[in-house]
């Protein structure tokens, strides 16, 4: 497992997305959490975060997570991200847990869950596979 800290994650993005608006909140072996402020874009009528927003959370989340395995890895890639939307996402803070199950030589499965007020409560679950470059 690599030595990844949030202030690392978010230097890397500063650095090399600084449009993106995903942050990395927290880290661990095997584990991240991503979270974006959608207090002033993602947002659809009635104060709910979209859901492409609350995808490309979910795929930051993960991709954070492989970070804890492979070290920041830019060209780390998903090769598949399947999400089910559970409840509409309202709110401005937007966080996603993704966790680790299988951390291979060549690819990455993970599961996230996505969430606004309240952790019990998740808006998305989703699971992903990422690819190590060659």
């Amino acid at each position: 497992m690599s030595l990844v800290t949030p202030e690392a994650v978010n230097e890397f993005l500063d650095r090399e997305f600084p449009s993106t608006g995903n942050r990395c909140e927290s880290v661990g072996p095997g584990w991240a959490i991503a979270c974006f402020d959608s207090s002033t874009v993602g947002l659809r009528p009635g104060g709910i975060i979209s859901g492409p927003t609350v995808f490309g959370a979910c795929d930051a989340a993960l991709w954070f997570a492989c970070f804890t395995v492979i070290g920041i890895e830019p060209m780390a890639l998903t090769s598949e991200l399947s999400i089910r939307f559970l409840r509409p996402a309202r709110g401005s803070l937007l966080r996603a847990r993704a966790d680790l199950h299988h951390p291979g030589r060549r690819s990455m499965i993970g599961s996230v869950v996505a969430w606004t007020d309240d952790v019990e409560r998740p808006v998305a679950v989703a699971q992903g596979t990422y690819v190590r470059p060659a």
